[in-house]
C-alpha cells in the first residue's frame, strides 16, 4: 500500500506545475546548448552566449569535480558561513524589530541609526570588518549577517506595524494584559512578515557570502576556500566550465536553503495555506 507520503510526493511531481518547470528547464538548456555551439553548428557566434560554455561540457567537468573533495569542502564552508550569519541575523533581527515595533521610545531612538546604515551594502563592510574582527572567518562571517540583518527588521518592524489596531483595542476591552497581547496578537501577526523576511535574507547572505569569499581570499582557508573562492579561482585558473559549475552550485544551495525556510514557514503559519 501506497503511504500518505509517497501519495504526496507523486502528487507533486505528476501535476501541471512540475510539468512547466521542467518543460522550461529542458527548453532553457536547450537554448543555451545551441547558443554556446552557434558558430561550430550554424557558421557564425551568436552574441555574448557564443562565449559561454556549453551545457554539456559544463556536464563533463562537473563529473569530475564530483569525486574532488576539495569542491564539496567549498559547498560546506560557504553553507556554514551562511548559516551562522543568517542564524546571528535572526536571533538578533527578530528581537529587535519586535522592540522597535511594540516600544515607540524605543523605535524613536534606534529606528534613525538604522536606516542611516542600512542602505550600506554589506560588501561595502568588507574592509573595515576585515580590520575590526581579528581573523578573515570572523569578517566573512558578520558580512553575511549584514545581509540578513536589515532585511530580517525591517519586515518584522512593517509585519507588526501593519497588523490591524482593532484587534489591539478589542484585546485592551477584555482585559487583556500586555504579554496576551504580544503573545497572541502581535507575535502571530508579525509571522509571516518573518518568514518573508527570512526566505529574502536567505538569498541575500548567498549573494554576500560569494562576493566576501572572492574579495577576502576565501577567508584564509587552506581546503576548499568556498563557492566564491572556487569560482575565483577558475577564472584565475581560465578554467570557465568550473566558472559555471560553482555559480549553478550557488543557484542549487540557494534555492535548498530558500525551500527548507519556506516548508518551515508553512508549518508555522498554517493558518495561510491553501486548503
Amino acid at each position: 500500500m501506497e503511504t500518505r507520503a509517497f501519495v504526496k510526493v507523486r502528487k507533486k511531481m505528476f501535476n501541471r506545475a512540475f510539468a512547466r518547470a521542467c518543460i522550461s528547464l529542458t527548453v532553457f538548456v536547450l537554448l543555451w546548448e545551441l547558443g554556446s555551439r552557434s558558430k561550430q553548428w550554424f557558421g557564425f557566434p551568436l552574441p555574448w552566449i557564443s562565449q559561454v560554455p556549453a551545457p554539456s561540457a559544463v556536464v563533463r567537468v562537473w563529473a569530475t569535480l564530483v569525486t574532488d573533495p576539495g569542491y564539496w569542502n567549498s559547498w560546506l564552508l560557504s553553507l556554514l558561513r551562511v548559516l551562522a550569519g543568517f542564524v546571528a541575523a535572526m536571533v538578533i533581527g527578530i528581537p529587535l524589530g519586535l522592540l522597535m515595533a511594540v516600544s515607540r521610545t524605543f523605535y524613536g531612538l534606534t529606528f534613525p541609526s538604522f536606516e542611516l546604515l542600512r542602505p550600506i551594502p554589506p560588501l561595502a563592510w568588507v574592509p573595515i570588518s576585515i580590520i575590526f574582527w581579528p581573523t578573515q572567518e570572523l569578517s566573512i562571517t558578520f558580512v553575511t549577517f549584514l545581509g540578513a540583518f536589515f532585511t530580517v527588521v525591517i519586515n518584522v518592524v512593517g509585519g507588526a506595524k501593519s497588523i490591524d489596531m482593532r484587534y489591539f483595542q478589542a484585546a485592551q476591552a477584555m482585559g487583556a494584559s500586555q504579554w496576551d497581547i504580544f503573545r497572541r496578537i502581535v507575535l502571530p501577526g508579525t509571522l509571516p512578515s518573518i518568514v518573508v523576511g527570512s526566505s529574502v535574507g536567505m538569498g541575500i547572505t548567498w549573494n554576500v557570502v560569494v562576493a566576501a569569499e572572492m574579495i577576502s581570499g576565501g577567508g584564509g582557508s587552506g581546503s576548499g576556500g568556498g563557492l566564491g573562492f572556487f569560482i575565483w579561482n577558475s577564472y584565475v585558473g581560465g578554467s570557465y566550465e568550473q566558472i559555471v559549475v560553482g555559480m549553478i552550485s550557488i543557484g542549487i544551495a540557494g534555492y535548498a536553503c530558500s525551500q527548507a525556510l519556506r516548508a518551515l514557514g508553512g508549518l508555522s503559519t498554517p493558518w495561510l495555506q491553501k486548503r
